[in-house]
């Protein structure tokens, strides 16, 4: 199967499949990004399979080009915590499980050889790109890092720390669960319509829809996110959502509502050259 469309390509190189999206390879010259696709893949970094976790970066790493050891991983707990990092913690090894990392979700730099990943198994995940203040971010915005609009704040944060403008920020939206598979039940609703009033009377609940045959509700959290950003001042062509759903495609991508118990990982990295 080959994924690739209009706003992503599906690679396939020594025995590693990966998505890379069109717009940044314009400007592969100044970053470096790819997700991770293959179910035989696990990218968790616990304890118990840290070394197989290490080896599938490694690989990924090493299909485009970046070292292993310079990558930063949060430990993704939904919040809406964004740190902006500076530097490495472990010279010789990745920075995975850190306390310095610990309730994050999201990284942001302008330092060169820093690799941001992050990872998801139906979360959505947010790619961000300044071209002009040459400033990325890796965000984790699973269902309730949406509630709490984790990507306005990243904007904002890119904003104060490095004078970003977000007519100028990229921002690349890689595979999830989509309105199609994400269905909740009317707790969840309520804090999505209590949260997201705003744009449930200014888009007439469109990203919203109930399923009658089993009174629950399918909700479009990637949709809600690019309102989200629009409004933060981002140019809608440069908001690049690669439509892929991760319950569709769990044939090549992690899906927990797929896999439930034992789910595993795709992961997702940037890095400034």
């Amino acid at each position: 199967m080959d994924l690739s469309n209009k706003n992503v390509l599906h690679i396939k190189k020594n025995g590693i499949e990966y998505l890379q999206f069109r717009k940044l390879l314009e400007y592969k010259d100044i970053i470096n990004h790819a997700y991770s696709l293959g179910i035989d893949k696990n990218y968790r970094t616990s304890k118990g399979d840290y070394y197989k976790a290490l080896q599938d970066y490694k690989n990924l790493c090493d299909a485009i080009g970046v070292s292993v050891t310079n990558l930063v991983k949060t430990n993704q707990e939904h919040t809406d915590v964004v740190k902006v990092v500076t530097q490495k913690f472990n010279l010789n090894e990745p920075d995975f499980n850190l306390d310095q990392y610990r309730k994050t979700d999201g990284l942001i730099t302008n330092q060169k050889n820093l690799i941001l990943a992050a990872t998801n198994a139906d979360c959505i995940l947010l790619l961000f790109f300044d071209p002009v203040k040459k400033v990325i971010a890796n965000i984790h915005s699973g269902w309730r890092g949406t509630l709490q609009r984790i990507s306005v704040k990243t904007v904002i944060k890119m904003q104060k720390e490095f004078d970003c403008k977000p007519e100028d920020i990229i921002c690349c939206i890689l595979p999830s669960i989509r309105k199609c598979h994400f269905e909740v039940e009317k707790e969840v609703k309520n804090e999505f319509l209590k949260e997201f009033q705003d744009i449930s009377q200014e888009q007439n609940y469109y990203w919203i829809e109930e399923t009658v045959q089993n009174k629950k509700w399918n909700i479009d959290t990637v949709e809600i996110n690019k309102i989200l950003l629009q409004r933060q001042g981002l140019k809608e062509e440069n908001i690049i959502d690669s439509g892929i759903c991760s319950v569709c495609n769990s044939d090549l991508i992690h899906s927990y509502r797929v896999e439930k118990e034992g789910y595993g990982l795709n992961t997702a990295i940037i890095e400034l050259k």
